[in-house]
């Protein structure tokens, strides 16, 4: 039993180690044609992330100022 044990360990970590450099293989994927494509110095691709930024930001004020009207709300109750 203690063999089988340690034959599943070896195996195991074995295939843990391969996959786990099979990341370091990949290429990196083309730059895309255009002034963006043209140098390497921008990273992300320059995505505008404003607009999503003030809605989930305003989205999280109207969760919090809920929560804080239901606690409010409750603790008057009792």
């Amino acid at each position: 039993m203690k063999q089988i044990q340690k034959i599943m360990f070896a195996l195991l970590f074995t295939a843990a180690m391969l996959t786990s450099f099979q990341g370091y293989a990949t290429n990196n994927p083309p730059n895309p044609p255009g002034e963006h494509g043209q140098t390497n110095d921008q990273s992300g691709g320059s995505a505008p992330i404003g607009g999503g930024l003030f809605i989930l930001l305003g989205l999280g004020a109207a969760y919090g100022g809920k929560k804080l009207y239901n606690s409010r709300k409750e603790a008057l109750e009792e």
